[in-house]
């Protein structure tokens, strides 16, 4: 087993996550394309291969127990985080890979074809002109750093009953307090990432009603 690989089960290990029991090989074969195309087109700042499964991989998959069912987008997924590990954790779910960046776009499309990521979907626009024929019960980003930036483009796209879940370093106190009035948080949730030493916090954001009770 690579040194990638047996960092990847041990951190799915250490997640306590059930998955496919191809998942890690998938997991183990995204990274290699991720470190292949990210010789030609920027996809990500980190170049070490340690780092990039925890960083970025199992930082994504601590998300998965936290997901409610239905149909997902991840907004501004650049290089598909977290939208490709959720992927290939919850085979048969649709997922859409939203970015505008054409090279990223490219990228996702060779990565999904190649895992056989069969009902994940790749939208390559900006996020407040994508108009979709159906809604998301959720809309997660970790690339949209504002939490009113966030439901202000991407809010069109969430469920009247779904979530929006923002993925964040430090609890964003001064961002929730913030939000519009259209908006509330639900929840916050502190995540513990294997071999990852710094902070991260889910934030939980549903539509408010703006109707008044008869």
């Amino acid at each position: 087993m690579s040194q990638v690989a047996s960092l990847l089960r041990q951190g799915v290990d250490e997640l306590g996550l059930a998955l496919p029991a191809v998942a890690v090989d998938q997991l183990a074969n995204y990274l290699d394309l991720l470190v292949k195309w990210n010789r030609v087109y920027n996809l990500t700042a980190i170049r070490d291969e340690a780092k990039l499964v925890s960083h970025h991989v199992l930082d994504s998959l601590a998300v998965v127990r936290h997901l409610p069912d239905g149909n997902i987008i991840d907004v501004g997924s650049g290089a598909g985080l977290p939208g490709i590990p959720i992927a290939i954790s919850c085979p048969g779910r649709v997922v859409a890979l939203l970015d505008s960046n054409h090279n990223k776009g490219a990228f996702l499309k060779q990565t999904i074809a190649e895992l056989g990521l069969a009902t994940t979907q790749i939208v390559t626009g900006r996020v407040e002109t994508y108009r979709p024929r159906e809604s998301f019960k959720t809309v997660i980003s970790r690339a949209l750093s504002d939490l009113a930036d966030f439901v202000k483009l991407a809010g069109h796209l969430c469920a009247s009953d779904g979530v929006m879940i923002a993925m964040k370093g430090l609890r964003p106190d001064e961002e929730m307090a913030q939000l519009p009035i259209t908006w509330e948080v639900t929840q916050t949730l502190r995540l513990e990432i294997p071999q990852l030493d710094a902070s991260r916090h889910l934030v939980f954001l549903r539509p408010t009603s703006t109707l008044s009770p008869n």
